[in-house]
């Protein structure tokens, strides 16, 4: 694992991290403060790829608009 700061990650770095966080916790091997340390650092590495996910959407809203700011006939994104 990585000990890169989490908002120098790109989302790819992060969802990667994020899923040996997860793994690590599944196996319930880790003591106990070290779990507290992995949760922690993946709530942080959940929130970072939440917010490179919607500054993607905002990109690619501001992409879907045309001159006069009106949708161009793309259907709107569903965060879902």
């Amino acid at each position: 694992m990585t000990d890169k700061p989490v908002e120098e990650m790109s989302f790819e770095e992060a969802m990667a991290a994020l899923e040996q966080v997860v793994t690590r916790l599944d196996r319930g091997d880790v003591p106990l403060e070290e779990s507290i340390a992995l949760y922690t650092r993946g709530t942080e590495l959940k929130a970072r790829c939440e917010k490179k996910l919607k500054d993607a959407e905002e990109k690619v809203a501001k992409l879907s608009l045309d001159a006069s700011g009106q949708p161009t006939g793309t259907e709107p994104f569903d965060a879902g």
